[in-house]
């Protein structure tokens, strides 16, 4: 796998909803990870996964109600981590629940997550994230079987093992990603959760999982809907985000074929967290 990402830095005007619409439709295009800032955002793609026209489905480059410019550059990833020290600030969740980099003073509250993020996404400050922080909060993880799927950082599959959720399965597709979750998940002293590499095909097809969390985008939770609904509990919970509102009713309808039952959901500038049961 290639050791570089494309960077495109985008300035977006007017500043909202654009840069909301654009980073939708990245991640839908296939880019994996954003760095918001005063004058639009920073997206990173795997030089491996990328070519010349990754661009061109991506509708509100070509709106009159947006002027969108950018540049792109190849970068490596040992760069990564000096952007996050410049961009990556402590969140609180729920006063409960804050997740900070080893370089954050600490917050002392009940579960203090410490995240070096490198490449990965999963910071708790996209608001999928943040969302799906605010339902494993609000959800009973005592004892609890786990899977994360498209785990980037491990940082909602650590919150659940401190929930005390056992035993855990993270899976992401990304090499970087994996070494990453391993590396947070001994820092925050949660050896028991097993890391993955690979996509839907490496689920342990011979577990039955009481939560599965899946905070991927629209066309893998498609995609890969009826894996996850195969290793779900009876009784067991769903939670599906990385998807925008306009995309609600295909996902559940998905999940409505699949014998789910959507019970509700929450929103953030347009982002999107669900929760179904089966």
């Amino acid at each position: 796998m290639s050791n570089s990402y494309i960077e495109y830095s985008f300035n977006v005007s007017p500043l909202q909803p654009g840069t909301e619409i654009l980073i939708a439709e990245l991640g839908y295009a296939g880019f994996e990870s954003f760095v918001e800032n005063e004058c639009g955002v920073q997206a990173y793609i795997q030089k491996g996964d990328w070519n010349k026209t990754i661009l061109d489905g991506v509708q509100i480059l070509k709106s009159s109600e947006f002027a969108i410019t950018f540049q792109q550059k190849e970068i490596e990833q040992v760069n990564w981590n000096a952007e996050w020290e410049k961009n990556f600030n402590p969140i609180e969740v729920s006063n409960t629940c804050a997740v900070r980099a080893p370089f954050h003073t600490p917050f002392h509250v009940q579960y203090e997550i410490v995240i070096e993020p490198k490449m990965s996404f999963g910071t708790g400050h996209h608001e999928t994230t943040f969302m799906m922080l605010q339902q494993l909060l609000e959800t009973p993880c005592e004892g609890k079987k786990v899977l994360d799927m498209g785990c980037g950082t491990a940082v909602l599959a650590i919150l659940a093992a401190m929930r005390g959720a056992k035993p855990i399965d993270a899976i992401d597709i990304d090499s970087w990603c994996v070494e990453n979750s391993i590396e947070n998940v001994a820092r925050n002293g949660q050896e028991h959760i097993s890391v993955l590499l690979g996509g839907a095909e490496v689920i342990p097809k011979h577990e039955k999982y009481d939560i599965i969390i899946a905070n991927i985008n629209r066309n893998i939770l498609l995609e890969d809907m009826a894996a996850y609904v195969s290793v779900l509990q009876d009784g067991g919970v769903l939670f599906l985000s990385g998807f925008y509102k306009d995309d609600l009713p295909i996902i559940t309808e998905s999940c409505n074929n699949l014998g789910l039952t959507f019970v509700e959901n929450r929103e953030k500038n347009n982002w999107i967290a669900a929760k179904f049961v089966n």
